[in-house]
């Protein structure tokens, strides 16, 4: 391989790093717009299609779906209406990511405001622990574990996942 060869190659694999790491970023963002307009199960199926179809979103005290139509099971629910309807912001932060070939992992936190007598209060604050493949589709998520930021030995060993982040 010429020298101009080499650093072409180096310049590919370079871009391609840089399009899976907006590729996830991108996917993760999208969670909270969808999230919010989930009034219904066929909204919430959106949603889902943001995960393969084995993938799993694990909350605390048991609460998981497996595979799209899961996803949009756990947000097809009274509490979650009520929000979508009174108004509420899932707000991520920007997630840290390590890319590794057609794997990823993202660590963020991510907050749900609700609007209540005119006002919006922080409802949620929880971080996350995301693991994301490709796909022929494109990234999709494989698993994203959840834990509210309550003091709890489970919400510190998801924020220890940063440890080992690239």
């Amino acid at each position: 391989m010429s020298e101009t060869e080499a650093r072409l190659a180096r310049l590919e694999a370079q871009l391609q790093a840089l399009q899976d790491h907006v590729a996830v970023c991108q996917l993760i963002a999208r969670y909270g717009p969808q999230a919010d307009t989930a009034d219904t199960y066929e909204r919430g199926l959106k949603v889902g299609a943001l995960w393969a179809e084995d993938g799993v979103y694990e909350l605390a005290e048991g609460w998981a779906g497996q595979g799209p139509e899961g996803i949009a099971g756990l947000l097809d629910n009274d509490v979650h209406r009520a929000l979508v309807r009174d108004g509420a912001a899932h707000i991520p932060s920007a997630p840290h990511v390590t890319v590794d070939g057609d794997r990823a992992t993202a660590v963020n936190y991510s907050r749900v405001y609700k609007h209540v007598d005119g006002a919006f209060t922080v409802w949620r604050v929880s971080v996350n622990h995301w693991t994301l493949g490709r796909t022929e589709e494109g990234w999709k998520v494989l698993r994203r574990t959840n834990r509210l930021l309550n003091g709890s030995d489970e919400a510190r060993a998801v924020l220890r996942t940063i440890d080992q982040a690239a």
